[in-house]
């Protein structure tokens, strides 16, 4: 009787045991892992059995850290979360974390900062893939201090606190990490954008991807998101299809939200193909607010210790089709991509860093055309402009192409010059064509096409800090613009107008020329 009694507690004891939560960290932490450094403090979290029960966190053999854990009812489990000190060294270090007789470790961590990469195929596109892929795939060993994370990819139509898969686990780089095949693991921009801020700051990155192709801006934005543009409005059906990660909110719930009690230093994103349908400005609305949105959220998720105002940086989109007469779709989201500025960062987009990839198109890439090859060049523009906005490093010199921000009468009839950067940046002329002006019976024309034409406007004349093109003859000059092609510079890295310091490429451009109803030119 009592063998049997003795059985019976075992079955008991066995059934209340396999309801315990064990001791555990959230999904994306673990070996090898990057957390953020200081200033900033990195926040930990996981779950755990009992209620009021006692967390230790331990950074190396020096530091220890207690919480108690809580049940949190959005989630629907007990939770713990602590704050790190702010860490100035680099590590590696093992952190440890007790709880009554349970322990866990992970190890090989460092201290860093630590960037999300996200959008959609072109940000997915592999280090196998680009130009030079071997050379590239083998080079990455020599980075042991950049970690690398790939989310997978899962869908989901509530708002998820883990992630619901991960591709690959924290890693260091070496030919499999960074070019396990095509299509999986990791993001070249990402990965490449990592490697050359690397070289400039010298101290550990944590590189995050969660991306996914074919997708639109809508899918990644919260429902507070969706509704700041279109109030009332969330399934936006002009603009999504019926495959559930491109529904809005989707991907948000299972690849951005769980992320969000993790300290980060900023964002990259590569996306926008997926959208060149919409309808006019609505991504002019829904980039920068799910910019801002992000940014509150993650600020608000990890304790306040992601900075609310944390570098955005995006990729304006490459060319996609050879075929000079497409003025629709590519053109309109680069220029919404910017809130109509041209430029980032500017009023609305405060914090915001871009590289212009307008003029490195790939026709003949074996992924089709809309996937250049060329993710170096993106990655090197995206890391001059990261080092100024994101790091207010000022030795890099230009970050932003040409800008346009002076008109005056040319010096012929019928010819408008336009001087950039008020006469102080040197510029270079590669080609003659790019430039087009709207011309208008009348002088209150919105170049909508109602009531006017674009014409081609070749340049005539330059010199190191302007250019001159035709205007309208015997019409109202009611505008200009730039590059307003899908793919406006046919040969690589030959559009018209080029800053001398850094090669940096004019981004698109339009100016309507009214002021107060009256034009200023004719």
């Amino acid at each position: 009787m009592a063998v049997l009694e003795l059985l019976f507690c075992f079955f008991l004891m066995s059934k209340i045991c396999s309801c315990k939560t064990p001791l555990s960290l959230a999904s994306y932490y673990g070996d090898n892992m990057v957390l953020q450094k200081a200033p900033a403090s990195s926040q930990i979290w996981g779950y755990a059995d009992m209620v009021g029960s006692t967390v230790t966190v331990t950074l190396g053999d020096q530091v220890r850290v207690q919480t108690t854990v809580y049940m949190d009812n959005t989630i629907g489990r007990n939770v713990w979360k602590v704050l790190l000190p702010p860490q100035q060294g680099h590590g590696p270090v093992n952190i440890t974390v007790t709880s009554g007789f349970e322990s866990l470790t992970i190890t090989n961590v460092m201290f860093g900062d630590v960037w999300l990469c996200s959008g959609q195929s072109n940000m997915k596109f592999t280090l196998s893939m680009v130009f030079n892929a071997s050379e590239e795939v083998a080079d990455a060993v020599n980075y042991p201090d950049i970690r690398l994370f790939t989310a997978a990819q899962k869908w989901s139509n509530k708002t998820e606190y883990e992630l619901l898969g991960v591709e690959q686990y924290w890693s260091m780089p070496n030919s499999d990490s960074v070019g396990h095949s095509d299509w999986s693991y990791f993001s070249a921009v990402c990965w490449l954008f990592g490697k050359y801020l690397y070289k400039h700051l010298q101290y550990p990155i944590g590189l995050i991807a969660t991306d996914w192709g074919g997708t639109p801006v809508e899918a990644w934005s919260s429902k507070d998101a969706m509704e700041a543009c279109e109030p009332s409005v969330i399934v936006d059906t002009s603009s999504v299809n019926e495959a559930p990660q491109n529904m809005p909110t989707h991907l948000w719930n299972s690849m951005i939200h769980p992320f969000l009690n993790l300290t980060i230093y900023g964002a990259v994103w590569y996306q926008g193909e997926a959208n060149m349908n919409s309808p006019p400005d609505l991504y002019k609305c829904r980039f920068p607010v799910m910019i801002d949105d992000w940014r509150k959220k993650f600020h608000e998720g990890s304790a306040g210790q992601t900075d609310v105002m944390f570098p955005f940086g995006f990729v304006q989109l490459a060319p996609w089709r050879n075929d000079s007469t497409i003025t629709k779709g590519f053109p309109d989201i680069r220029w919404e991509q910017t809130c109509d500025f041209g430029y980032v960062p500017n009023a609305q987009m405060p914090q915001v860093f871009m590289a212009t990839a307008i003029d490195l198109p790939d026709f003949s890439s074996p992924y089709t055309s809309i996937h250049p090859r060329d993710k170096q060049d993106v990655a090197y523009r995206l890391v001059l402009s990261a080092l100024q906005v994101a790091y207010n490093i000022k030795t890099m010199g230009k970050f932003l192409g040409p800008m346009i921000n002076i008109y005056t009468m040319g010096p012929n009839v019928n010819t408008l010059r336009m001087i950039f950067d008020n006469g102080t940046s040197p510029i270079k002329v590669k080609a003659k064509d790019g430039f087009e002006i709207c011309c208008s019976d009348n002088n209150r024309s919105k170049c909508d096409g109602t009531d006017s034409k674009w014409l081609a406007s070749p340049i005539v004349d330059y010199d190191n800090t302007s250019v001159t093109i035709t205007s309208c003859y015997r019409m109202w000059t009611m505008g200009v613009r730039y590059a307003w092609r899908e793919s406006p510079c046919p040969i690589f890295k030959t559009c018209a107008v080029y800053s001398k310091e850094n090669d940096l490429p004019m981004p698109p451009y339009m100016k309507i020329f009214i002021i107060n109803g009256t034009h200023i030119y004719r």
